[in-house]
């Protein structure tokens, strides 16, 4: 902005001649001999000096403060300062992290000489221990030995551990899928010894014993009982067996008195604790067989309402889960055992999946009983839960004289359609009845052969 004061140079704009020399005060430095009448007037003094070089700035400098432009000119000035303050703060930062770099950089490969050494420092101290053994045949023969023991002793304890694991669990109790069974265990000796002991001697009892069947069914399951008897006399396979047919009908009875007549030991499950199991169905199916496995006595495995987890696999009604413990009991039957015999009972046997109806040898099919049938039951219940507690109980009843066979004949033709199970519950509804008369203190005699307390029931 030289030239709001009118200068100018010789080469460049706004370059002028150089101001002139003050003048020189009489008797300073230069001054010489030179007279009064030398020196310059006071006009002379001032003669060269421009005063419109300031009027011209001053001007420029008013106009400047009232332009519009001037705080666009100020703010533009103070963010040129603020840019150049920031690029040093970010330049003096570079400087301070490449400093810092640098130092870990030496450090690093500090610590990794460091490293280097320790490692050849082992190395040295490994290879000499390493030839020193090796050259000692004495030392590398009993360290081989103490190690092949160690693996040794490490697996031996792991299989002895699930060995002896099993074999207890076996053995101190029965699997949770097991609702019913007269094997005796452990715990159960130890309970109940007179028990125990009295069923160890007890003798093997006739198949058909209170089982009230057809004739053709009758002659039928007693085959099956000879060949089992046989079976487990010499010790060979066991054929499976499917009883099927509606409920109450003597499946589960007959299974029971089949593995007595055997001399065998039995085991009940139901098919409908498997599903409610889940992702535990799988292990639970494996303990059951296992269990059985280990019967000395052989172990008749029933499974009731077997339809219910054994069903084809095919269907969507069937989860992952059930369909994994469906799996599991495939596999553990698919061959057959000497120590145990499966015998399945259903209501509805075409739902069993394929695979199922490959592993069945005898089917047997249960029917309701007919009129012969259903009497015989009713003169045996009869019997069971009316006479007996009646001649001899602690509060015994007078029976009075009546036909017997007719009554029980009469009572036949009513139960039609009834199950040998539901003609028992009746049986013991007559008791009830009975003891209810005579606690009351009514009467203490079954008048009329109990015809009123079996008319109260039917």
């Amino acid at each position: 902005m030289s030239w709001l004061f009118g200068i100018k140079g010789s080469k460049g704009e706004g370059t002028g001649p150089p101001l002139p020399l003050p003048p020189v005060q009489p008797g300073g430095e230069g001054s010489g001999d030179r007279g009064a009448g030398d020196r310059p007037g006071p006009k002379d003094k001032w003669s060269n000096f421009d005063p419109t070089g300031l009027e011209r700035a001053a001007k420029a400098a008013r106009e400047l403060e009232h332009s519009r432009h001037a705080k666009e000119a100020l703010s533009l000035a103070q963010m040129q300062e603020q840019t150049l303050q920031l690029e040093h703060q970010a330049k003096l930062k570079q400087l301070l992290n490449e400093e810092n770099l640098r130092k870990q950089e030496e450090s690093a490969a500090e610590h990794r000489q460091t490293i280097l050494e320790s490692i050849r420092t082992a190395g040295t101290l490994f290879g000499e221990g390493f030839r020193a053994f090796v050259t000692d045949w004495d030392k590398v023969t009993a360290t081989v030995a103490g190690l092949t023991l160690l693996a040794v002793g490490i697996y031996s304890a792991k299989n002895a551990t699930s060995v002896a694991g099993r074999y207890f669990e076996a053995r101190l109790g029965k699997p949770s899928l097991v609702r019913e069974t007269s094997r005796i265990t452990v715990l159960e000796a130890l309970r109940h010894p007179i028990q125990v002991s009295r069923r160890l001697l007890s003798k093997p009892q006739d198949a058909l014993e209170g089982v009230v069947l057809s004739p053709s069914l009758e002659a039928r399951v007693r085959d099956i009982a000879i060949a089992t008897r046989n079976t487990k006399k010499n010790k060979s396979l066991y054929r499976n067996v499917l009883m099927y047919g509606p409920p109450g009908t003597g499946k589960t009875l007959f299974a029971k008195k089949l593995a007595l007549h055997s001399g065998m030991d039995y085991a009940i499950m139901t098919g409908g604790d498997v599903a409610p199991m889940g992702r535990d169905g799988v292990t639970a199916m494996h303990k059951v067989f296992d269990w059985a496995s280990t019967s000395r006595r052989g172990l008749l495995l029933f499974v009731d309402e077997a339809d219910a987890f054994l069903r084809k696999r095919a269907t969507e009604k069937i989860s992952e889960d059930l369909r994994a413990t469906l799996n599991a009991f495939l596999h553990r039957t698919g061959q057959h055992s000497s120590k145990f015999m499966l015998v399945l009972a259903s209501n509805q046997p075409e739902q069993f999946d394929w695979a199922i109806n490959d592993r069945i040898d005898e089917m047997v099919s249960f029917e309701l009983p007919q009129r012969e049938e259903r009497e015989r039951l009713v003169r045996m219940y009869f019997d069971k839960y009316v006479l007996k507690p009646a001649t001899e109980g602690k509060q015994r009843l007078k029976l009075a004289q009546f036909d017997y066979g007719k009554k029980c004949s009469e009572i036949a033709q009513l139960t039609e359609g009834m199950s040998g199970r539901e003609i028992s519950q009746l049986a013991v509804a007559w008791q009830k009845v009975i003891e209810k008369l005579s606690g009351a203190g009514r009467t203490r005699e079954l008048r009329d052969g109990g015809h009123t307390a079996l008319q109260i029931c039917l």
